[in-house]
């Protein structure tokens, strides 16, 4: 069955923002975002189904947006000053986009599901039982893949390859 993508859009754009200023704290960065969110349901439309469309748009999103997080720090260590980057940027706005950053090199090397997950349980606040409904997991499969990152985390804070 096909997505009815304006309908789509009229439900689900003001959730999909949300979610994207809240990883990327830019309000037009976020409104791209969106776009871009859409634009990747339009062009997969045929291999969609309207089940879970909310948790697929959330996760599509959160990954679009990590994605464009990570645009910005290779552009940051291809030698550019970051202020240039950011022109209009306050200092504390530079430290929040900083500390995006780090927590992108972290989650670098984590599956899609667990970087949602963790986006999901530390920025959102979701309950474990909120996120293995929209992710499709238990409650102990979500908090096993939380340990088991927070580990890894640790690990990576600890030897400095962030």
């Amino acid at each position: 069955m096909n997505i009815d993508i304006e309908e789509c859009y009229k439900k689900y754009a003001p959730m999909v923002f949300r979610r994207c200023f809240g990883i990327l704290r830019n309000d037009d960065e976020a409104r791209d975002a969106v776009q871009d969110v859409f634009v990747s349901l339009l062009r997969h439309q045929k291999r969609l189904h309207n089940q879970f469309l909310s948790s697929l748009l959330y996760t599509v999103a959160t990954n679009i947006c990590l994605n464009r997080l990570r645009k910005r720090k290779r552009q940051v260590s291809d030698g550019e000053d970051p202020q240039e980057l950011f022109p209009a940027v306050s200092d504390s706005q530079f430290d929040r986009i900083e500390k995006n950053m780090i927590i992108e090199a972290i989650l670098r090397d984590e599956s899609e599901s667990t970087r949602a997950i963790c986006f999901m349980y530390h920025s959102d606040g979701m309950t474990l039982r909120e996120i293995g409904e929209a992710i499709g997991l238990s409650i102990s499969g979500v908090r096993k893949r939380l340990i088991a990152f927070n580990t890894r985390a640790k690990i990576k804070l600890v030897e400095g390859e962030w």
